[in-house]
């Protein structure tokens, strides 16, 4: 498929339709990228999933972690925080013993810890708002290639709010992984901004 004529990473297929190297590789990346990827998610529920998720994706492949998201959701009840919040050690036994997802020990734990921290969020105006209030007023810059950067100062800020209200495997990196799945940022300014979203909270 030919290239964008100024930027290398960013793919054109036979209809012009523009989409990163990253989502060409493979269809279920495709997939996601014209469905989900970018597209602005509010509900606690969801945010609280696309974390988890991309704090197992660290040392990983996202591809890795889509074709285990169906077993991932059965496994954290679709990560509804209530429930999350309550596992046990029997639970973390089971989940260890799933060869349908991540079995690491210490991220398991972490969502775990994550789910009782985001409904002690609820108090202070939930995960949802904390993760808003981390928009920029200002897009990324691109590389030469069409590349975004891998964090930000808003990833980096989000970060450390997040780990002093008791959440684990919230690194820069991840947040900002997740700013971009979610609509937060957009590092991708090569479709038209009404595609990003299908929710009803977003324009």
């Amino acid at each position: 498929m030919p290239q964008h004529p100024d930027y290398a990473n960013v793919i054109l297929d036979e209809t012009g339709v523009a989409r990163p190297m990253w989502a060409v590789t493979n269809p279920l990346l495709q997939e996601y990228f014209d469905t989900e990827w970018g597209r602005p998610v509010y509900d606690e529920q969801g945010l609280f999933e696309r974390l988890s998720l991309e704090g197992f994706q660290a040392g990983l492949s996202w591809l890795t972690i889509l074709k285990k998201r169906p077993a991932f959701r059965e496994a954290f009840a679709n990560f509804a925080p209530e429930v999350v919040a309550g596992y046990t050690q029997a639970d973390v036994d089971v989940l260890m013993a799933n060869p349908a997802i991540v079995r690491n020990r210490q991220k398991v734990h972490a969502v775990i810890n994550n789910a009782q921290a985001v409904i002690e969020l609820r108090d202070d105006g939930g995960l949802s708002e904390l993760i808003w209030s981390y928009r920029s007023a200002h897009e990324p810059i691109l590389d030469a290639a069409g590349n975004p950067p891998s964090q930000s100062p808003e990833s980096v800020a989000l970060a450390k709010d997040l780990k002093k209200r008791g959440f684990r495997f919230v690194g820069p990196t991840t947040i900002f992984a997740m700013f971009e799945a979610i609509g937060v940022v957009n590092t991708f300014p090569f479709r038209n901004a009404h595609d990003l979203s299908k929710s009803p909270e977003a324009d």
